[in-house]
This record gives C-alpha cells, sequence and structure tokens, in this order.
C-alpha cells in the first residue's frame, strides 16, 4: 500500500507539472500578445498625435486663406466701385460734347 500511495502521489506530480507547464507557456502567449497589442497602440498613439498636430495646422491655413479670401472680396468690391465712379465721370466727360 506504501509503494502503490507513493506511484500514485508520483503520477500526480507528473500530471500537476505538465499542466503548470502548460499554464507557462499559455501565459507566456498571452504576455507576447499584449506585448505586440501594446506596440500596436503605441503607434497609433503616435499617428492619432501627428494627425492631431497635423489638422491644427490645416486649420490654421483654413483660416488665413478665408481671411485672405475676405480681403480679395473687399479689395474687389471697391475697385468695382471705382470702376462704376470712373464709368460716370467719363459718360459725364463725354455727354457735353455730343450736345449741339
Amino acid at each position: 500500500g506504501h509503494e502503490q500511495l507513493l506511484k500514485m502521489m508520483e503520477e500526480r506530480m507528473m500530471d500537476v507539472e505538465q499542466k503548470l507547464r502548460l499554464v507557462k507557456r499559455l501565459l507566456q502567449d498571452k504576455v507576447h500578445q499584449l506585448k505586440e497589442q501594446l506596440s500596436k497602440n503605441t503607434k497609433a498613439d503616435v499617428m492619432v498625435k501627428d494627425l492631431y498636430v497635423e489638422n491644427a495646422q490645416l486649420l490654421k491655413a483654413l483660416e488665413v486663406t478665408e481671411q485672405r479670401q475676405k480681403t480679395a472680396e473687399r479689395k474687389n468690391y471697391l475697385l468695382e466701385e471705382k470702376i462704376a465712379n470712373l464709368n460716370r465721370i467719363v459718360k459725364n466727360l463725354a455727354s457735353p460734347s455730343f450736345s449741339p
């Protein structure tokens, strides 16, 4: 009985060791998987920050462009007014010379 008990305990120990090796391998796989995910997340974080900076630069460029467009529209309006005034002046200057 004593040897049989010893043999049973050895078998249980071997079984436990085998299960522990399996658990260790599974944990190592999980650690590897988590390290890869961390690496991907870090790269994605850098990309998000780069996009945030680029977006801020594009918004500033858009603001400058819109301001330039407003300035150009104001200048265009003033030029159209000057042209209209010059046309009136030319018309007024030309009118007396055609009258009898």
